[in-house]
């Protein structure tokens, strides 16, 4: 079977987590850890679950990507992010480098267009690839060896999204999202589309005219009601279209090479785990050193000793993960 590369969206699962898990929970010391522990907990399940031969986390690194730049009001509007959010983020960093795991940002790029350029580069690779996001602007890359993965329950359940399923859900194919986008617009993103174009219109004029280009050639054809809010807003669909396209041919910052899991040793992130009082996310990390999957992928010198933990809101109890 091809080597399998998983690519996560680093902020999508780390908002998740934040959002998932209690605020309350912290150390002994009172350090707050809901966001660290929903991430490393999302992570460790994903190693069972798709048993990936590489990975690699994408990030976003700022607000002047070159979105940004072609529109000021790009993603204003979005609930402002609590500062306690923020606090967490190094020690995501620092338990993703204790894994040694690979990561890129950039300041010009989103993290989608780092999962758009690896995606491809890895299928040209001959390697299966899993994209863990929930951004749909994601589902433009799927094919039959690019699925995009969304995340349930914290990543016990997630939904498997190929070609045939988006097209069964949406009624657009791959190819067809960034114009889907363009007619429907995003609101997360501020990018407002066609006034008072709906999903199903938006899928029924892909349906028969294909690209956003195609509809615009043949609105003489269309109802009047759709026409006239087509010609209204053409320019800003075209330019939403454009803010959904996602960059391909970004220079890799790591080579595919340095996504690969080979003999990674575990001792670091065992570690980090006793330091930070996730005991539970420790012995499940054992677990899966031990398993046939772990074997052919890490290794791990010593087991750390478990540290004894005096702050009960740090038990590994949560439903969720």
């Amino acid at each position: 079977m091809p080597p399998h590369l998983v690519i996560v969206d680093g902020h999508h699962l780390m908002y998740r987590a934040y959002y998932a898990i209690p605020k309350t929970m912290s150390t002994a010391t009172g350090e707050q850890t809901n966001a660290v522990y929903g991430v490393a907990s999302m992570l460790l399940s994903l190693f069972k679950a798709e048993q990936p031969d590489a990975l690699l986390f994408c990030f976003d690194k700022g607000d002047q990507t070159f979105r940004h730049q072609e529109n000021e009001t790009y993603k204003d509007g979005r609930a402002a992010t609590p500062d306690d959010f923020y606090t967490q983020i190094p020690r995501i960093q620092e338990m993703i480098d204790a894994f040694g795991l690979a990561a890129v940002s950039d300041a010009t790029y989103e993290a989608d267009d780092f999962l758009c350029t690896y995606a491809q580069a890895a299928e040209r690779e001959g390697m299966r690839v899993t994209i863990v996001t929930g951004d749909r602007d994601a589902f433009q890359l799927a094919t039959e060896k690019i699925r995009i993965a969304i995340p349930h329950k914290g990543y016990q359940a997630p939904e498997y999204l190929g070609p045939a399923e988006i097209l069964a859900k949406y009624g657009v194919r791959p190819d067809q999202v960034a114009s889907y986008k363009g007619l429907l617009g995003d609101t997360s993103d501020n990018l407002p589309g066609v006034r008072g174009i709906g999903p199903k219109t938006a899928s029924a004029l892909l349906q028969q005219y294909d690209t956003l280009q195609g509809v615009y050639e043949h609105l003489s054809e269309i109802k009047e009601s759709t026409r006239l809010k087509l010609e209204r807003d053409k320019d800003q669909a075209f330019f939403c279209e454009r803010m959904a396209t996602l960059v391909g041919d970004i220079p890799l910052p790591l080579s595919l090479e340095q996504t690969i899991l080979h003999e990674k040793p575990l001792t670091p992130a065992l570690t980090f785990f006793r330091q930070m009082e996730f005991m539970t996310l420790g012995k499940r990390l054992e677990s899966i050193a031990k398993s046939d999957y772990g074997r052919a992928h890490f290794q791990v010198d010593h087991i750390p000793e478990t540290v004894a933990v005096g702050s009960a809101q740090t038990k590994d109890q949560l439903s969720l993960f």
